[in-house]
């Protein structure tokens, strides 16, 4: 697919559906043509590339792919550099929030949760450095506050997250000056359908803020730090305050 000569590129993982999906349109919204990356989520993908393109023709692609594979990141980035010929923003939202009880964790369950939250973005942002280097273009990483404040029952997935952070802060100083890396910590947004409204009640009473955030509050913060020019190794919190409570 073409796209308008002129337009900024974005590249968002797992974009399908949730952050990822209000995240591409966010940055639709600023102007940048977007590459929806999904795996399982098909009909969800070419559907939101289907609105975009109403908005303005041509603006949105998408393209499937398991990041669990190791061949992915590689793959991804060749397919941008065919459609495209240019990359100004990657997104590295695609995530799994599996729970890791102490007693019925293997490796296999440990090593899907860093292929897809730690290895795919790190060898993603490799793939597509050659690309962001010629725009000068920005890395941004979605994590976690419980990257930081790490939450009982998710250990592997907060090791995951925290790994992330360590990423974000190391490529920011191996891709500079060219390439900013920042990220965004997410706290209560989106619940996990394994909370229930006894835990939910819980976490918002530990939010100094009191209520849950939407997902327009992270896909504004990531068109921030996108845009943010003299920015790059930092973590934006967006968690109405929860990162601060005891």
């Amino acid at each position: 697919m073409s796209h308008s000569e002129d337009a900024p590129v974005a590249l968002v993982t797992g974009a399908a559906k949730r952050l990822g999906a209000c995240t591409a349109r966010a940055l639709h919204a600023l102007g940048f043509d977007i590459v929806i990356h999904h795996h399982l989520s098909s009909a969800e993908a070419q559907a939101l590339a289907a609105s975009l393109n109403a908005l303005r023709a041509d603006s949105a692609s998408t393209i499937s792919a398991d990041l669990a594979a190791e061949d992915t990141p590689a793959r991804i980035a060749d397919a941008v550099a065919e459609r495209h010929r240019a990359l100004d923003l990657l997104v590295n939202n695609a995530s799994v929030f599996d729970a890791s009880p102490l007693d019925h964790m293997d490796v296999p369950a440990w090593e899907r949760i860093q292929a897809i939250n730690l290895r795919a973005p790190y060898f993603l942002s490799l793939a597509c450095a050659p690309l962001l280097r010629a725009r000068r273009g920005a890395i941004v990483n979605i994590t976690d506050i419980h990257s930081e404040r790490p939450r009982a029952g998710y250990s592997a997935y907060c090791a995951s997250k925290a790994g992330l952070v360590a990423v974000t802060r190391g490529l920011a100083l191996e891709l500079a000056p060219d390439v900013r890396v920042n990220a965004v910590a997410p706290g209560p947004i989106l619940w996990a359908d394994s909370e229930d409204e006894a835990l939910q009640a819980a976490t918002l009473r530990g939010t100094p803020l009191a209520r849950r955030g939407e997902p327009e509050d992270i896909a504004q913060a990531v068109c921030y730090l996108a845009r943010a020019a003299y920015v790059t190794g930092h973590v934006l919190d967006v968690d109405g305050g929860r990162h601060l409570a005891s």
